[in-house]
């Protein structure tokens, strides 16, 4: 069977965890890692496609099983005011404080503020299990993506990025974004 590209759909919330945590160290799987396996897909992935899910879209390998997503928001200041509103009191009991290990992305739970970026009020997630990875699956997901936006009449998108993770910054360079400042962290591109 061939993957395609297709809407994010409710059954596919499990394998979007999974999705989240098997790559969440920096392309890498993040399993172990934490004190729960769900705390990043809580903070990264599982509020992108519960409060807009009209712009998550799955790679799927062809038999219905998701090995890949790309997921955002059209408005970054308006998301971050669901995630305060809607998604934090969801989620803020499943994580209690403690473990020293969670601290940083407990921290990221309860302050989802991102940079205000007026031209670029957008921004994405973008992850791929191995067995998905090299064969053009992250261009087209980010074409369905990028093209999702265009049609919401969003001008701009933003990402972050962290400096280890070298494969992904070779990809997004290759799709045309580009740094917004020195640190080279968060990447921007115009939507044409």
């Amino acid at each position: 069977m061939q993957p395609i590209i297709r809407p994010y759909g409710k059954q596919d919330l499990d394998a979007v965890y999974d999705i989240c945590v098997r790559t969440g160290d920096n392309g890498l799987d993040a399993r172990g890692h934490f004190s729960s396996d769900t705390l990043l897909g809580d903070v990264y992935a599982a509020p992108y496609v519960t409060l807009e899910p009209e712009h998550a879209h799955i790679l799927d390998d062809g038999t219905g099983r998701a090995v890949g997503y790309i997921i955002g928001t059209a408005d970054t200041e308006r998301f971050v005011r669901r995630f305060r509103a809607e998604w934090l009191p969801v989620v803020a009991g499943r994580h209690p404080e403690g473990d020293p290990r969670d601290a940083g992305l407990l921290w990221r739970l309860h302050h989802p503020e991102q940079p205000t970026l007026p031209e670029y009020p957008a921004h994405l997630h973008i992850d791929l299990l191995p067995e998905a990875q090299g064969r053009g699956f992250g261009r087209r997901l980010m074409e369905a993506f990028l093209s999702g936006l265009r049609a919401a009449g969003v001008g701009g998108v933003h990402l972050g990025v962290s400096p280890d993770n070298k494969p992904a910054r070779a990809f997004y360079d290759r799709l045309g974004f580009t740094p917004l400042d020195e640190s080279g962290t968060t990447l921007v591109r115009r939507i044409a």
